[in-house]
């Protein structure tokens, strides 16, 4: 990317920040905004809550990762701008994926990823984007006491070699400065 260009990112992105009302989310990284709760209560096995709740989500060069958390809400992530941005899901059934959102079809992005609620997710921003804007809808709402960040050994264990990405090293990187010894 040239000087002219980097300009102009750097400058939509102040602009997201700005219009959009984005602040740093502590412990995930990032930058999020909240855009609606629904009105809809439903039933869960933890008791009633709203059917919905969504966000604008932003990566970008200075906080380039989402460090790994887990949600009880099924998670659907909307690419708005930017990117590309990878997701990297671990399955309670022991699997982990890579999904890569993007507009390059061709290559296997896409333009969104529904991550089910109980899996552990982190993202990463490639390397030559400036930023990534995401619309994420959380089924029923997010709620503090129905998240998990971070994780530690056992979780490195399981999930070691679970992908061909999926290193010690590499998952460490993702948990980030949240390790639960």
């Amino acid at each position: 990317m040239d000087a002219s260009a980097q300009t102009a990112a750097r400058s939509r992105r102040e602009e997201l920040i700005s219009r959009l009302h984005l602040r740093e989310l502590p412990g995930e990284s990032g930058r999020f905004a909240e855009v609606s709760v629904s009105g809809i209560r439903v039933g869960t096995p933890g008791g009633p809550l709203q059917a919905h709740s969504s966000i604008f989500y932003l990566l970008d060069r200075d906080l380039p990762l989402n460090f790994l958390h887990r949600l009880e809400s099924d998670d659907l992530h909307v690419l708005c701008e930017g990117g590309p941005v990878d997701y990297f899901l671990f399955h309670p059934d022991g699997r982990a994926e890579k999904v890569t959102l993007g507009r390059d079809l061709a290559a296997g992005q896409g333009f969104l990823v529904a991550v089910p609620g109980g899996c552990w997710k982190a993202l990463r921003l490639h390397p030559d984007a400036d930023h990534v804007l995401l619309a994420n809808i959380l089924t029923p709402q997010w709620t503090p006491d129905r998240v998990r960040i971070g994780a530690g050994t056992e979780f490195v264990e399981r999930f070691s070699g679970a992908a061909p990405w999926a290193t010690p090293e590499f998952l460490r990187t993702l948990i980030g400065p949240n390790w639960i010894a």
